[in-house]
């Protein structure tokens, strides 16, 4: 077993085999890639099997790990969708010419070697390899330990299809230490690995942005809202709502809150109680809620703070639009908000004055993910302003260099 510091130094002593490829060539990897993941299916799934066996930490948790046909598939497919996007590397950003003659341009460059670390989403295994061939970027994967066999049978099958292909996959390594001793070392490979993207729950963001001195993206976790405005079209909200909280519970881009405008829940909330109450949904609400219907649960300031990630939401009654910002600036986490709404002023105002990632308009918060997108998958969605924001591409896995000509020119 390699250690930590042997995992990451591999992976940056063939950074040039993926930075150099060239783009016909990482097109053949991911072809070679999702090919060989959906006809070793059966022995990824019967790893999987073995992570979910020894799963103890809830349903939640469960989903997230699992992997059957069609995630695999759709993984898959993630990969050869980004066999039809244009690889980053060598983009002119900038071309002009300096008052002395020299020639300057500004171009993308690859990161380097990308370290990830993530709980238990062995899909991301695939998605952190794919983003990084076509971005041109060594990446060395850290997953969880409940987590370890999927992520080695997905990491496995692809290294093995890119060397029956004829290329070096040494660029990709896998961290087979779990332990928090080995995270913790991981955070601290600066001079080696180039950024950190942690992806998981709060605890390990937390302890990312704490304890790493390799530079990190930071992902966010995902307290995202709805707020019915008094114009809403009823007809659209509930649908809307009913989606972006139970569609899928254990993903950060879930509806964890919602608000909704006192003249409209004067008419509606008993509509909206009840369709959340069909799905099983447990509501927690202010008191203008409670007075209007007895039945519910109060909310705590950290209800309205929290990533549920299971059939349970907050509830609250605001004054309009300006009430509704501000509590989503307070209480979210800068992910993706939206406003149910059919006024244009209040779409407006919502869009231009709420602080996060991905701002919607009569649509549902489970859109924001790169497939969706069209990034063909992501690394992660950021929820920081430096260097990359929202679900992050291909582009956001570069950076860029100035490159210069010149004729003789010297500085007087």
């Amino acid at each position: 077993m390699l250690t930590v510091e042997e995992s990451c130094r591999k992976a940056k002593a063939h950074a040039g085999a993926i930075a150099y490829a060239g783009e016909d060539k990482m097109n053949l990897m991911l072809i070679a890639a999702a090919g060989a993941l959906r006809a070793r299916a059966e022995y990824i799934i019967s790893e999987n099997k073995k992570d979910i066996e020894n799963c103890t930490r809830g349903p939640q948790f469960a989903d997230r790990l699992m992997l059957d046909e069609k995630r695999i598939d759709g993984i898959a497919a993630g990969l050869e969708k980004l066999v039809a996007l244009k690889c980053p590397v060598g983009e002119v950003l900038e071309e002009r010419e300096l008052y002395n003659g020299l020639q300057l341009r500004r171009v993308r460059v690859p990161l380097g070697v990308i370290g990830i670390i993530y709980e238990a989403r062995p899909n991301v295994t695939a998605d952190a390899i794919g983003l990084s061939i076509k971005s041109g970027n060594a990446v060395v994967l850290r997953g969880s330990k409940d987590a370890f066999r999927s992520n080695a049978a997905v990491c496995g099958v692809i290294k093995d299809a890119l060397a029956d292909a004829g290329f070096d996959p040494e660029f990709i390594q896998l961290i087979e230490d779990t332990t928090h001793e080995g995270a913790a070392k991981f955070m601290k490979m600066n001079g080696v690995v180039d950024v950190l993207i942690p992806r998981g729950g709060a605890a390990l963001i937390k302890n990312a942005l704490e304890n790493a001195t390799v530079p990190i993206i930071e992902t966010g976790t995902g307290n995202c809202h709805l707020y019915f405005e008094k114009t809403a079209d009823i007809a659209k909200a509930i649908p809307i709502l009913i989606n972006a909280k139970t569609q899928r519970t254990s993903v950060c881009n879930a509806c964890e809150s919602l608000l909704i405008d006192e003249e409209f829940a004067a008419a509606h909330l008993g509509e909206i109680v009840a369709a959340l109450k069909e799905k099983k949904v447990e509501i927690v609400a202010c008191e203008k809620c409670r007075k209007m219907d007895p039945s519910l649960a109060a909310a705590t300031q950290e209800d309205y703070a929290a990533e549920f990630l299971g059939l349970k939401i907050s509830v609250k009654i605001v004054g309009g639009v300006e009430e509704a910002i501000a509590h989503i600036n307070r209480f979210g986490t800068h992910h993706s908000d939206s406003i149910i709404t059919e006024d244009k002023a209040a779409a407006d105002r919502f869009l231009e004055e709420v602080d996060s990632a991905a701002v919607y308009v009569n649509a549902s918060t489970r859109f924001t993910d790169g497939f969706e997108f069209g990034l063909g998958a992501e690394m992660g969605i950021s929820t920081q302003k430096l260097h990359a924001r929202g679900p992050m591409g291909l582009k956001e896995l570069t950076s860029y260099k100035y490159q210069i000509r010149g004729n003789g020119q010297i500085r007087g």
